[in-house]
């Protein structure tokens, strides 16, 4: 399986690019310049050994593959998805880990999406022969881009069935991560704000690992 990473320079998506390379599987780090996406994709196999990460354009990374994880900021989304929009594979999947908060000077901020959520708002700018799935966003990057198992649950939500056991299937190859079917797109209204939530406890209690553990489920 080869995966893209679109956004693959960024926190969130150089350590899920570790994490999946890790797993065994092949990763395109995608960024709109060739040369940041080489030297993250070196930054990367420093010290870690022979990891299968390769770099390319996010163009050269959407057309290549048939999983696709979405990393940029959220208020990048729409202009890069109408530049794409052609370039999808029929039948691919689209991992949205966005988050619409924003930072006012130091200040984070959840901005009010029209759709109800990030996840919602893309489905509105994908192909149609393109699933999508929402998860991956109530682990803050700091995490992520670690390289201790996660030890946490992350919330997997999507346009249909397939699309949910999909990512759950991937999900389930990085260490210390439990993924759990949250059922419908919509559904990630409510775990963007927990992803708020996240943010505000770590704050709070000077922290920057808070994330999410669901107990008395038997999975």
């Amino acid at each position: 399986m080869t995966i893209a990473l679109i956004g693959g320079t960024g926190a969130e998506g150089r350590g899920l690019a570790a994490r999946f390379a890790s797993a065994g599987l092949r990763v395109l780090v995608g960024s709109r310049s060739p040369d940041r996406a080489a030297a993250a994709v070196k930054a990367l196999q420093a010290g870690r050994g022979d990891l299968p990460l390769s770099a390319a354009t996010n163009d050269e990374a959407i057309a290549a593959s048939d999983t696709i994880v979405l990393a940029v900021p959220f208020p990048c989304v729409s202009r890069l998805l109408d530049a794409q929009h052609a370039r999808f594979k029929s039948g691919a999947l689209l991992i949205d880990v966005t988050v619409p908060v924003v930072f006012d000077g130091a200040q984070p901020r959840l901005l009010d999406v029209s759709e109800g959520s990030a996840a919602e708002h893309i489905r509105r700018r994908l192909p149609d022969g393109v699933a999508l799935a929402a998860s991956l966003k109530t682990i803050p990057a700091r995490v992520l881009s670690g390289v201790a198992p996660l030890d946490c649950d992350e919330f997997v939500c999507g346009d249909s069935e397939s699309a949910r056991e999909r990512t759950i299937a991937l999900l389930r190859l990085i260490p210390g991560l439990r993924p759990l079917d949250a059922g419908p797109l919509d559904s990630a209204r409510t775990f963007e704000r927990m992803a708020m939530l996240a943010i505000t406890l770590n704050r709070r209690y000077k922290s920057r690992d808070a994330r999410f553990h669901v107990v008395g489920l038997a999975t």
